[in-house]
């Protein structure tokens, strides 16, 4: 505003007010670019502090952008305190943890990554397939669900063996932790081989001991009739055992082999009645035994394994359904797959109990499941069986109404009825 009185002053002394006022003007544009220009090399960094000859309204835009930058100084300072922290927690970790963005593209990674997975530098903003390219890891990445941990043999080390999971957090990022569990897939691993071979060195002297209780029964000697019961009953548990013992070996070989399995066309709907027939000798006339299928769904599965589980369920309801009750089966198919329900008016089981049902000798009544000869490993058979089919076990009970086991399967393995 000054400089605007003066060039009017000036113009009046000189009779020039037009060119003055342009003068003026011109300086003062000239001032204000001069300004700027020192400015864009402040922003630039190419000067340090505050230039000393600004004056006016220069003076109050500098200010508050030092002020401003400062802040911003102090807040990069915070952050990277917060970001170091962060990094030296990480690393503390003994797990590996790798931060995957919404693409699924390696962010940032602690130590424990870079050795158990060979994260190099090079890696940052890949794909994490472009490093663990293993199968079961992509499906598991792909598939969204997260609900359980992943357990495969590591790319980098032989011999090593991991488990991994994937917790999703923030928007849409994931974060990747991976165990070093190669001592307890040993000590698993032997677990197995010494079951099995403990079950398969038990079977031999299993056959002669109920070879010879057997003949003894036959036997019309005195002493064989005063003790009959005490043979019956040494008969019948050593009968017991030698179903655990080939429930035990089917388990091994079911853990040994993993998702593989010898795939068939197999005729469901004739499965099943053959199965409940069986079932109708078991209960000799005590329960009654509906069966509803649909005779068009077949399978594309594994026969001897689908035989396995079906028998399991079905005879567990006639086992467990006291006198005068009803089992259903029914076989059907819908949109999420192929559907096996076992439907019995039994005592039933209470909801504490259901998630331990499939464990290995988990028995609801001990006194309960020795009378009626279980082996307590026929839900941990149709659990194996049905995780190598991609399929799953769902129970629902309630005490004194009964029970109903459901196998759901996924729809790829379904087939349409074989036309002769």
């Amino acid at each position: 505003m000054g400089l605007l009185v003066l060039g009017l002053l000036i113009g009046l002394v000189t009779g020039q007010v037009s060119w003055a006022l342009f003068v003026i003007t011109a300086v003062y544009l000239v001032w204000h670019l001069h300004n700027l220009y020192k400015l864009d090399q402040w922003l630039q960094g190419k000067r340090a502090g505050i230039p000393d000859t600004i004056e006016g309204a220069w003076a109050n835009v500098y200010y508050h952008l030092n002020r401003l930058q400062q802040r911003n100084r102090r807040r990069k300072k915070k952050l990277a305190s917060m970001v170091n922290r962060f990094r030296e927690s990480t690393n503390a970790l003994p797990d590996a943890a790798v931060v995957l963005d919404v693409h699924g593209n390696i962010e940032n990674w602690n130590m424990s990554a870079a050795s158990l997975l060979n994260l190099r530098k090079q890696d940052a903003h890949q794909p994490i397939t472009n490093l663990i390219r293993h199968p079961d890891f992509i499906q598991y990445l792909n598939r969204n669900d997260f609900s359980s941990s992943l357990q495969m043999p590591s790319s980098f080390q032989e011999g090593v063996y991991l488990s991994i999971r994937i917790v999703p957090y923030g928007n849409k990022q994931r974060l990747l932790m991976v165990r070093d569990i190669t001592r307890l897939h040993k000590l698993e691993q032997m677990r197995q081989d010494f079951i099995a071979n403990v079950s398969h060195e038990l079977r031999t002297p299993l056959t002669v001991i109920l070879g010879y209780l057997e003949s003894m029964l036959e036997e019309e000697e005195g002493w064989v009739k005063e003790n009959e019961g005490s043979i019956k009953a040494m008969l019948q548990q050593s009968m017991r055992m030698q179903n655990i013992v080939t429930d035990l070996l089917l388990l091994s070989r079911l853990e040994t082999e993993g998702s593989t399995y010898k795939k068939q066309n197999v005729d469901v709907p004739a499965m099943l009645k053959m199965i409940k027939e069986d079932g109708e000798v078991l209960s000799n006339g005590r329960h009654t035994l509906q069966i509803d299928t649909d005779p068009e769904l077949w399978l594309r599965a594994s026969g001897e394994e689908l035989i396995s589980v079906f028998s399991n369920l079905i005879y567990n309801a006639v086992k467990y359904t006291p006198e005068g009750g009803h089992i259903y089966i029914r076989w059907f198919a819908d949109e999420q797959g192929a559907h096996f329900e076992v439907e019995d008016t039994g005592v039933g089981i209470a909801p504490q109990h259901i998630p331990r049902l499939t464990e290995r000798f988990y028995r609801v009544d001990v006194g309960r499941s020795r009378a009626t000869g279980g082996t307590g490993l026929g839900l941990a058979i149709v659990k194996h069986v049905l995780g190598r089919h991609s399929a799953v076990l769902e129970i629902d009970s309630e005490i004194d109404k009964g029970s109903t086991f459901r196998c759901v399967f996924p729809t790829n393995l379904i087939l349409e009825r074989e036309v002769a």
